[in-house]
Parts: C-alpha cells; structure tokens; sequence
C-alpha cells in the first residue's frame, strides 16, 4: 500500500504542507507509506473559519438537528468501513483491533446520536429544575446551556486513529461546536483516510471539523477562552501541552487522559478451578495481546492473592504461549505489531527500567517469532509478563508504563493490600477485580474508586455480556484522577454538557418560559381554545393550558378505587389505625388523585393525540381526604420534535403537559409530567 503525501483539511479545503514532511511507515514489513507535514498552514485562520463558519452553522441547528446529522455521517462511515480496514493493517492491527478502532469509533457516532432523544428541539438546553426565589412566585431562576462559540481542539494518542477521533467530534457536534483535530503523525493515514470520506459526505457543514495530519507544535498558540482542548496521550506531553500560556491565561479548559498503570485484581474466592479464575487469565491476556498492548486502559499491573500467584504465573504463561504474532493478514495471527520501530525502541527501554525490580518470566524484549513478516522490519515484539514479590517496597512498577504487550504480576495478602497497591499507580482510567464474592467486591469498589475512573467487577454471571476491562463505553464517563489526567470524556449527557457554557438566569417565570421555551411554574398560562387535544404538534405553544372541571372526592371514591386496585393500604381504608400517623382520616390514594385528574383534563373524542406513555416527576405533595374539591390545570410544559422512521411513519413529536392538581383552598395536592405522542399537520 503506498500513498501521495497526506493532506490537511484546512477551511474546507484539502492542503499539502510545505517540504517533505514526516515519512510515515508501515508497521508490518516496515516499508514507507507516505509522508505528512504541516509546515506552511495558517493555523490561526483554521480557528477564525472553525468559528465563523462550521460554529455559525452548527449553533443554528437544534440538537434534534445536530443528532441527525451524527446519525446520517455513522451510516456513511459504516458503508465505507471496509476501506478502512484496508488501511488499518498498515498499522500493525488485526482485524479484532481495527474492529475496535474503526467500528467501535462508528458506534461511538451513532451512540452519541440517539442522545437527541434526551434533549429538546433547540440548539440549546436547560438544566435542572425551576429555583423559586422569592415569596409571591415573582421571581426565579433556572439554568440554561449554549454552545460554546469557540473551537476544540482535539490532539489525539496514534494507538487509535479512528475512535480517538470520532468518540471526541461525535460529543463536540452535537453540543453544536466545530473541531480541529490533530492525530498522531504516526497513523495519521488512517485517520486521514477517515476524514476524506467524511468531507466527501457533505454531511457536516463546512469549517465543522478540519484536520492537522503533519507535526503541530503552535496549535495551542491560538486558543482563547471560547475555546475547549482535549488530550490524549502520555502524562508527560499532556502536563506540558496544560501548561501553555494561552490555556493559563484565558482558563480555557483541558481534558487530559493519559495513559494510566491500569490494574486487574483477582479477588480471594477467585482460585484455579472456579469460573471466576478461568474468567481472569482469558481478560488479562486479551488485554496484554489486543492492539499489541497498546491501550490506554491495557492491564499494566496485575495484583493476585499471595497463594494463587504461582498458578497464575503458570496459566497466563500457557495462554500467551498461544498467542501467535505475525502479519495480521496471516490466518491464525492474533496479535500483530507496534506502530513503528521507534515504539519498539521505547517498550524496551521502558521494559529495562521494570527489570530493575522485576524479573522476566515470560517473553522477551529483544526478539519474537512470527509469521509472514520479518520480525526486525516490522516493529513486533513479543508479549512479556514480568513478575514482582515485593510490590510495596517497589517504585518503578508503579510508575514506569511500558506502553506495549507487557504487564507485571505481583501477590496481595488482603483487599485492603490490593486496593492499597491499585492505588499507588497514583490514578489510573481503570481497574477490574474479578470475584464472586459480594463482599469483597463492595469493598475493593468502594475504597478503590477514589483514584480510578472506572471498575469493572467481572463475575461468571456477567461475563458473557461484559464489555471487558479495557472497553471505555460513550454512555460512561472515561478519565480518571491523578495520573491518567483528572479528565473525563464520553459520559453520555455529561459529555456534551463540556462543550456547552451553563449559565443561571433569573427573572420572572413568563420571561424565563419565553427564554428556556419550556413552561416555568408561576409562568403565565393562557386558556387554550379548543381543548390542547384537539391541536395538532405545530399549533400548540408552550404555556397554552386547559382549567378543568371539579371533582368533590368522597369516601365511595376511595373504598371503589380500593377494590378496583387492589391497594388497601391501611391509610386508605382502616380508620381505626390512623393513630400516631400523619393523617386525620382516609386518605384518598395518590394514584387515585392522578387518575382523577386525567379523567378530568383528557378529552376523549378521537383527534391529533395518539397516545399517552409515560409520567415523569410525580408527586403528591398533600393529603387528600373525603369532601375536598379538586381540579387540574394542564399546561404545555415542552414540545420535541420526532424524526419519521420511514415514509409510511406518522410524522409526529412529544408533548410534556404540566399536571397540576389542586384543591379548594388553591393548594397543589399532586404535580406530574405526562409525554403524549401528538400527530403533526405536516404529514411530508
């Protein structure tokens, strides 16, 4: 595979940098591929066209919008995926590794996607709920999220050149804030490869993502206080990227994940012959052997109780003796090379620091064998387990990463050892402990979490749906404490929400409804003509309310609804026993309140409504007795609009009423959130 030199999208525009560039090489028989520089790019006018144009653009849209668009660009990429697997091999990954990088990053896409179900038909979001603050109900506040109007920046790790990239633009768009990425040179090919197809796609709005393939060492040299910069790679490189002046001077904010001394813990129920062994050996050498060790959240330390140490030495040995390596497109191959012969070369210095404590008791450093390729051009190297005794008068193995196929065995002697020794890698993305003992689960995870990122307790009952140790998931939070960066990516909702400036407003509720275009209590509320179900999804507006009739609840009301639900709570039905209670007399069930109130708000005759499926935010906040009055005020709270799954879908959106049930005296005795799916005019 051979390929001119590699471009730089750059406004929209693919450019070649100035000079030769970095030559760029195949990892497997070690034959140059192509070059990249980046010499000659205006960088700063990157960043004006990011803001101006991609951000404008993207700001414009709503998160329904944004959502799609993730959508349509994850099936774009999903058909184009087999030419990128084509590419990927120069790298030095398997098929099982590319699967990760290329279809995991695609995943990450469409995951991110169907995030627009959780946020309204905006391009921005409130958060939280309505903050009363004054007596009369005048006055409140509530906090709203916008885009960011700046740029992020994203400088990603070259172990994977597709996710990294998309799981960090996927979190970006849809918040509605352009990107720079800058990949790792190294694999920069790939990642490029990946970006064309995206420009191709015409999917994103111009300036919405550009790209830096060559070395760029200024790119900070622009950021302001619009801005957002992520960072993955070594702790050393992201210290000293964070401490550039203009991140400092203009507190932009800084997302750094490093690579991390990751643990996995055996627990002390764990021994050879349960399921919960077998489980171990299999999750810690996949971690050792997959993408050749080069992860993040690879297994680094692998903590054993003291008694069970000698057969796991025996068991991993066995399993990794299995472990063929070689040119990926060799069947049977199931672990191919490092990136470049450079990585090779700072593995083994890495792995020489280790063996001043440690001793070798499986592999080498210095030669492996392997099929299809010659193993000194290619960059491989053999997967190395290295073992320990006295982990706690130890240094070098808790803070010396080999970033490659190596991993170091040590024993414990309780949980309280193990969670100790985790935490001496002084923060790490993440750790598993394999047991089926409860207990000591709840007290490895409770007293570990705090210097890691995430856990993973694996179990017989959970392994053949586990995700594994090293598999960080768009919904989850992915960072950790100390040295893996004090960051977080992903994290679902939590994740957008780092792209979007969160500011409190305050005023009176009218004006904080018209602002948030969702109804605030308190707000002004204007008696719908005709009833709100008989509007189609266009015509109703936030605030538009429908005042019942009323309904005198009455001790039948009570006993009937007893017998019909099958609920006889004594408060409902035994006077005798109210004694000591909050309550005077028979209370009327809550469930009855609120089914009351809908058969009081709904209107039953066959119209633009097709359905009622969910309450949020119930709550019955007084108690209702015999003889008192009530009545509804049914508000539209939120409207957010569907997309049509298929031309013969309805074309259709959700509608949030605000029920407020209250009772003579004005009081509210019961407040809810419905969702009903309403049919839109515009059927097309």
């Amino acid at each position: 595979m051979t390929m001119n030199k590699l471009g730089n999208l750059v406004m929209d525009k693919w450019v070649e940098g100035d000079g030769p560039g970095t030559t760029l090489y195949n990892a497997i028989n070690g034959e140059a591929l192509t070059s990249a520089s980046s010499d000659g790019l205006d960088i700063s006018s990157m960043y004006d066209f990011a803001r101006s144009q991609g951000g404008y653009a993207l700001r414009k849209m709503t998160f329904q919008e944004r959502g799609l668009m993730l959508k349509a660009l994850a099936l774009h990429l999903h058909s184009k995926k087999d030419e990128f697997y084509k590419v990927s091999w120069a790298t030095g990954a398997t098929k099982m590794d590319s699967w990760i990088d290329i279809e995991g990053g695609i995943g990450n896409l469409f995951t991110n996607a169907s995030l627009r179900r959780r946020l309204p038909n905006t391009p921005f979001a409130v958060d939280g709920d309505f903050i009363p603050l004054s007596k009369e109900g005048t006055f409140g506040a509530h906090h709203i999220l916008v885009p960011k109007e700046g740029v992020a920046i994203h400088i990603n790790a070259f172990n994977f050149p597709v996710w990294g990239m998309l799981e960090k633009i996927a979190v970006n768009l849809l918040a509605g804030v352009p990107a720079i990425v800058k990949p790792a040179t190294v694999t920069s090919y790939l990642t490029e490869t990946v970006v064309r197809e995206i420009h191709n796609s015409g999917i994103l709005p111009a300036g919405a993502l550009q790209l830096v393939c060559g070395s760029a060492r200024n790119i900070l040299d622009y950021v302001d206080e619009r801005d957002v910069v992520t960072f993955t790679g070594s702790a050393s490189t992201g210290r000293m990227l964070k401490s550039n002046a203009r991140i400092i001077n203009n507190s932009v904010p800084f997302n750094l994940e490093a690579d991390s001394l990751n643990s996995a813990i055996l627990g002390p129920d764990a021994g050879p012959g349960t399921p919960e062994f077998d489980l171990f050996i299999k999750e810690v050498r996949k971690e050792i052997t997959v993408k050749c060790g080069q992860k993040c959240t690879a297994v680094r330390r692998i903590m054993v109780p003291n008694e069970h140490i000698d057969a796991v030495q025996d068991a991993l040995s066995i399993a990794l003796s299995k472990t063929v390596v070689g040119d990926p497109q060799q069947d049977g191959v199931r672990m191919g090379a490092l990136v470049g012969l450079d990585q090779r070369k700072d593995v083994r210095k890495q792995v020489a620091l280790l063996l001043e404590e440690a001793e070798l008791v499986f592999g080498s450093p210095n030669s492996v064998e392997t099929i299809g390729s010659d193993s000194e051009k290619g960059a491989f190297i053999s997967p190395m387990l290295l073992r320990i005794n006295t982990p706690k008068t130890a240094s070098n193995v808790h803070e010396v990463e080999a970033f490659g196929p190596v991993s170091t065995l040590m024993p414990y002697e309780s949980i309280e050892d193990a969670v100790e020794l985790s935490k001496m890698g002084k923060g790490s993305l993440c750790c598993s402990i394999t047991t089926y003992d409860k207990t000591a689960a709840s007290e490895f995870v409770r007293n570990a979490a705090s210097m890691h990122g995430r856990i993973l307790v694996l179990d017989r009952e959970c392994a053949k749906e586990s995700t594994g140790h090293g598999s960080p998931l768009p919904l989850l939070v992915h960072g950790g404490p100390g040295r893996a960066g004090g960051g977080e990516e992903m994290g679902g909702l939590r994740g957008v929400k780092h792209y979007l400036q969160r500011t409190a407003i305050q005023g009176h509720p009218s004006m904080l409804t018209a602002i948030t275009k969702q109804y605030q209590p308190g707000g002004a509320q204007r008696e719908s003509q005709p009833h709100v179900f008989r509007k189609h999804f266009e015509e109703l507006e936030i605030g538009d309310t429908v005042t019942t009739a009323k309904h005198t609840v009455t001790e039948a009301d009570i006993t009937n609804f007893a017998n019909v639900s099958g609920d006889n709570f004594y408060a409902h039905v035994d006077a005798t026993s109210l004694e000591g209670t909050l309550f005077e007399q028979k209370v009327a069930h809550g469930y009855f309140i609120l089914s009351k109130a809908a058969g009081l708000f709904v209107d039953p005759k066959k119209g633009p409504v097709l359905l009622n499926y969910g309450i949020e935010d119930c709550r019955f906040t007084k108690p209702v007795y015999p003889g008192a009055t009530i009545g509804v005020r049914l508000t539209v709270k939120e409207k957010i609009s569907q997309e049509k799954r298929d031309e013969e879908d309805v074309a259709k959106g959700i509608v949030k009423y605000l029920v407020d049930v209250y009772d003579e005296t004005g009081e509210t005795v019961a407040i809810a959130t419905i969702l009903t799916m309403v049919k839109k005019l515009d059927q097309s």
